[in-house]
């Protein structure tokens, strides 16, 4: 006697040409999703202009408006014994350079050797009563450790280059770049050149797009 052999149809089985065609759907639809992820939420790279800080009074000012200029930006201190020598070259460099093409940014910093004790406004009196600055001179910040202002802890990162000391001078190009540090003993006759030739390059490229 031969054994039983049932055989049921599979009624509700799918074709594996349908589970292909679904199967590629969905990674298609996946790729699609992580192109427009990329394309429309990929963070943008940072540069100096593209932060924000706060001015003596504690306004926030966005450093996109020096945008396309060249700037140098300094910590400064009002007691320190390279004081008198920087206020004087950075307004002379601002005087001579600025404020079309280029610009001197200040941070007040206590950093080293407690030179900056007073408030943000009245560090701001001290630097235009005394040495008459024309460059804007903002809020006090720490540039070291972890509560670094970001804008300045960019430019530490970019340079390589951490102050060990007050006056450390930082050339940013007009697209946000680092392009050149300089220590507080070094004279401003080696500063001029550099910005001069940023200045160039800006009025060149103006010429070029008209």
């Amino acid at each position: 006697m031969e054994p039983l052999s049932t055989s049921y149809p599979l009624k509700y089985s799918v074709p594996k040409a349908r589970v292909f065609v679904v199967f590629l759907s969905m990674v298609l639809c996946t790729t699609i999703l992580c192109l427009l992820q990329l394309k429309f939420f990929k963070p943008k790279s940072k540069d100096f202009y593209s932060f924000e800080v706060k001015d003596s009074r504690g306004r926030i000012i966005s450093l996109e408006k020096y945008r396309g200029k060249a700037t140098l930006v300094v910590n400064v201190a009002s007691y320190c014994q390279y004081t008198d020598k920087n206020y004087i070259a950075l307004q002379e460099l601002h005087r001579e350079f600025g404020p079309s093409h280029f610009t001197v940014l200040a941070f007040p910093c206590n950093q080293f050797g407690e030179s900056e004790p007073g408030s943000s406004q009245e560090i701001q009196s001290f630097a235009k009563g005394n040495y008459g600055v024309t460059f804007p001179v903002f809020r006090k910040i720490k540039i070291l450790g972890s509560e670094a202002d970001p804008a300045f802890k960019f430019l530490i990162d970019s340079s390589k280059k951490e102050p060990r000391w007050n006056f450390w001078k930082y050339l940013v190009n007009p697209e946000g770049k680092v392009v050149k540090f300089w220590r507080p003993e070094e004279p401003i006759e080696s500063i001029k050149p550099e910005v001069a030739s940023l200045i160039r390059q800006i009025i060149m490229k103006k010429r070029e797009d008209l």
